[in-house]
């Protein structure tokens, strides 16, 4: 795990990027984007006397690959739902700071509340935001889990690390339906990701032969990253996948039943998608 430390305060250089990206539709039907502008913008308003956010960072990146003749699930997805293996990590990194320290007051995020997490890891200088939107760091990709603790206690901080992304266009050029609309602006509506897990209607028929098998999110554009060489592979038992999946053919995706679906993603990210939201997304891929 990875940490860096920000002073908690309005994130000035993100309001008009925000506003732009909502403006355009960026977000689809991801309708809670909208929702607590200002709270989005500032943990203060989140959590009442707050004065840092801690940032940490945990590698998900899988030492077994699926099997090539497989529909596809973006990696994150490998294991147990991150939000309760990281929720129980920082509670336990919480007590452990008002054990040593005395009476702190704060809370934990992980993805669930209007925390913009990127920016906050960004500017703690856990790396920098890369032309796909993702958070990158140069020792070790971009494969991570991003949290956060919001807490009322004044911190040495961390400054931010410089882009490296240089004239490389690799996310750019190999996204399958071209939802990098330009160099760091990602068009949420037009994401593969958007479209197997939050979009909850028919996936639209336009999108025909552009999914490159993917039946839960994607990580096209973190797989052709040159940063993600670097990428080793976690040490968290609780990310390591069912032993049935990494073997799953198409054929078995095909004929997936709702028992077996309840039985491989019983404590699965997938689950999020429901077992026929994902017989939509294979259907549609077939």
């Amino acid at each position: 795990m990875s940490c860096g430390i920000s002073k908690a305060g309005f994130l000035e250089e993100e309001a008009p990027r925000l506003e732009n990206w909502l403006n355009q539709n960026r977000n689809g039907q991801m309708s809670y984007m909208e929702n607590h502008f200002d709270i989005r913008l500032n943990p203060t308003l989140l959590v009442e006397s707050s004065k840092s956010v801690i940032s940490l960072l945990l590698n998900y990146y899988p030492e077994d690959l699926q099997n090539s003749d497989s529909f596809k699930i973006s990696k994150y997805a490998y294991g147990e739902d991150y939000h309760f293996i990281i929720k129980d990590k920082l509670k336990e990194f919480l007590h452990s700071i008002q054990f040593e320290i005395g009476e702190v007051g704060g809370r934990a995020f992980v993805d669930s509340a209007p925390v913009l997490d990127r920016a906050w890891a960004a500017k703690s200088g856990l790396g920098w935001i890369g032309k796909n939107s993702n958070l990158i760091t140069q020792k070790v990709g971009s494969f991570y889990f991003i949290a956060e603790l919001i807490i009322d206690l004044d911190l040495d901080y961390d400054h931010a690390v410089t882009d490296h992304c240089g004239s490389c266009t690799a996310c750019i050029d190999s996204c399958p339906t071209e939802a990098i609309v330009s160099p760091y602006i990602v068009d949420g509506s037009k994401c593969i990701s958007y479209f197997t897990i939050e979009l909850k209607e028919s996936i639209p028929a336009a999108m025909k032969g552009k999914f490159d098998d993917w039946a839960f999110g994607c990580d096209v554009c973190q797989d052709v990253c040159p940063w993600n060489k670097f990428s080793k592979p976690h040490s968290e038992p609780l990310l390591t996948p069912h032993p049935d999946l990494l073997s799953m053919t198409k054929r078995d995706w095909i004929e997936i039943t709702e028992e077996t679906f309840r039985a491989v993603f019983k404590k699965s990210p997938i689950k999020r998608a429901k077992y026929l939201g994902l017989k939509r997304n294979i259907d549609f891929l077939k």
